[in-house]
């Protein structure tokens, strides 16, 4: 091999290295909270995932504008459909329309029967607005 093809190649190797460094030192997406519509979604997919209610883990998306918690959403788990329909009409609205220092600070009580999903999703809910106060 000739000088030129040897400081091409090692230039070239150089050129990766850096590149695989910059992209290393990139802030990189964490996919937890994302901005639609003029609002932050805090999904505690990966957040919460060993909050385990009854079954499985039980993670929510929180909406938030303007620093108040528009609606929370129950996403994909394994709990039992009837007690999780429960916990969806009982327990998810209670944080609607609340500022989030307010709902970061209250005590909500669980949906009878449905014990274990509904300390879940208050768990998975608290961890998604500590995220959102740390991360905004």
């Amino acid at each position: 091999m000739n000088k030129t093809k040897i400081v091409s190649m090692m230039s070239g190797a150089v050129l990766l290295l850096l590149a695989a460094t910059l992209q290393s030192a990139a802030p990189q997406k964490d996919n937890v909270m994302t901005k639609e519509d003029g609002m932050y979604v805090v999904n505690t997919t990966t957040l919460g995932k060993n909050v385990i209610g009854y079954v499985s883990a039980t993670p929510v998306k929180i909406y938030i504008k303007k620093d108040k918690i528009v609606k929370v959403e129950a996403l994909k788990n394994e709990e039992t459909p009837k007690y999780m329909a429960r916990v969806k009409k009982n327990l998810l609205n209670k944080w609607d329309g609340m500022k989030v220092k307010d709902a970061q600070k209250m005590e909500v009580d669980g949906v009878t029967g449905a014990t274990f999903t509904s300390d879940a999703i208050k768990e998975n809910i608290k961890l998604g607005l500590d995220y959102y106060k740390k991360h905004k």
